[in-house]
């Protein structure tokens, strides 16, 4: 499931915005902002670029980031933001008529416009030269294909955190783990010692119509740092089966803390019936459910709205998801938007080179709600020292991959989301789950 970026400094944002004169305006689900200057300081005036996206509150920042370009070109943008984005994509290159500029919200929509011809290489667009400079090989290699850049990513999201009340951690004098084992140790710990927290987990997968999709996070996280890139690629492709051993020892090991007696509160029947919003303030409550919860960097959000009062690093901090396979350690699984053209203009190349630069996200980054993966974006320039780490975090990574569910088909995501659901209500019946998905993945691809 595509997360929510949560946290942003709108005052900042708003001050940013009437400096430089960026004007923006947003109404219903589908949001069109036309982001323009008034003046423009240079001889040549560039032309308008269209760009359709998903966002929608995220539209001030992405305006406030371009009010430079736009300032200095003369250049014109017009944003459309949309949840319908693959449906209205679709029909536009269908018809002939595709935006310049699209924000995707993961890499399987990249390689299908690609391998239907319908996007432009940017490796003749932009400074290759400078992509490289900036951007570690693991997020070029993402966008690539065939050996073809095809896409530029931008604000990322981090999903390999555990987040947990560091004082906690203090008073009882337990250690962040740093591997699985580690971390079944400590959860054995918990249980036995009857402290505060009693249990080691806080979990809830409920979410509506998309209940299960926080389940199928902790299996994706779990096999990549298992089984590596390559082979979690295999799976997203489907190009090994879904009854593969290593796929059912990922949902074993995922089984091992949601199934364990006295690892998580009401086990796993509570699990299924819990938000995963809610399961997220476990730990910070008082008295404290539970010492742990696993999830992205979006339940920073979710914490500072519940708990105003806490403060980052004293009251809740992260640690990295522990590694499992220690030829992949430090493996992440998360998000990010990509830039991709179905166009080629001075324009285009123009707004291109300008929103991959450092200097260009070092202003989104400033406002808060935004991780950039270009690593000539100071880390000290972020607003607070959770959103920091994370960034170091995916800076540093020499694995990453995207959530796997967020890869695949959407008949098959939802066919997992229900295949947790099944699993929750009865781990027992595991094989035949797995059965089930194979047969829902024949038909997805």
């Amino acid at each position: 499931m595509r997360t929510s970026w949560l946290v942003k400094y709108s005052v900042i944002g708003i001050l940013l915005v009437s400096l430089i004169g960026v004007m923006a305006c947003s109404t219903g689900t589908t949001t069109t902002t036309t982001t323009s200057s008034t003046t423009s300081t240079t001889t040549t005036s560039l032309g308008s670029i269209e760009v359709l996206g998903t966002w929608g509150s995220e539209v001030d920042s992405f305006n406030a980031m371009m009010a430079p370009w736009v300032q200095q070109t003369g250049g014109k943008i017009n944003f459309t933001g949309t949840r319908d984005l693959t449906a209205i994509l679709t029909t536009r290159i269908q018809a002939g008529n595709p935006p310049d500029i699209a924000i995707l919200p993961n890499p399987g929509l990249m390689q299908q416009y690609a391998s239907a011809g319908n996007l432009m290489p940017l490796n003749d667009m932009i400074d290759m030269t400078k992509i490289q400079q900036q951007y570690s090989s693991a997020w070029i290699d993402l966008g690539t294909m065939n050996n073809k850049l095809y896409a530029l990513f931008i604000r990322a999201a981090n999903k390999s955190m555990v987040w947990y009340d560091p004082a906690t951690f203090t008073t009882n004098s337990w250690q962040t783990p740093s591997t699985w084992d580690d971390m079944i140790a400590l959860s054995d710990n918990i249980v036995s010692a009857n402290t505060t927290p009693k249990y080691p987990w806080a979990m809830g997968v409920e979410s509506g119509a998309a209940t299960g999709w926080a389940g199928t996070d902790w299996i994706a996280q779990i096999f990549l740092a298992q089984n590596g890139g390559d082979v979690y690629d295999q799976w997203v492709a489907h190009q090994i089966p879904w009854t593969d051993s290593r796929i059912k020892d990922a949902w074993d090991m995922w089984g091992q803390i949601v199934n364990t007696v006295g690892y998580v509160p009401g086990g796993a029947t509570t699990v299924l019936a819990t938000n995963f919003q809610d399961a997220s303030y476990w730990p910070f409550e008082t008295p404290s459910q539970a010492a742990m919860y696993y999830e992205g960097d979006f339940v920073q959000g979710f914490i500072t709205t519940q708990f105003p009062d806490l403060k980052a690093q004293t009251d809740y901090d992260f640690f990295p998801f522990p590694t499992i396979n220690s030829q992949y350690e430090g493996a992440l699984t998360g998000g990010a938007d990509l830039v991709v053209s179905f166009k080629d203009t001075p324009t285009i190349r123009s707004f291109l080179g300008y929103v991959s630069s450092s200097e260009a996200q070092d202003i989104w980054v400033k406002l808060g709600g935004f991780i950039s993966v270009n690593k000539g974006v100071s880390v000290n320039d972020y607003p607070d020292p959770i959103s920091m780490k994370s960034a170091e975090q995916l800076l540093g990574a020499s694995l990453f991959r995207f959530g796997a569910g967020d890869s695949m088909p959407s008949a098959m995501q939802t066919a997992w989301w229900a295949a947790i659901q099944q699993y929750l209500q009865d781990p027992t019946k595991l094989d035949s789950i797995l059965e089930s998905l194979e047969n829902s993945a024949m038909a997805a691809y």
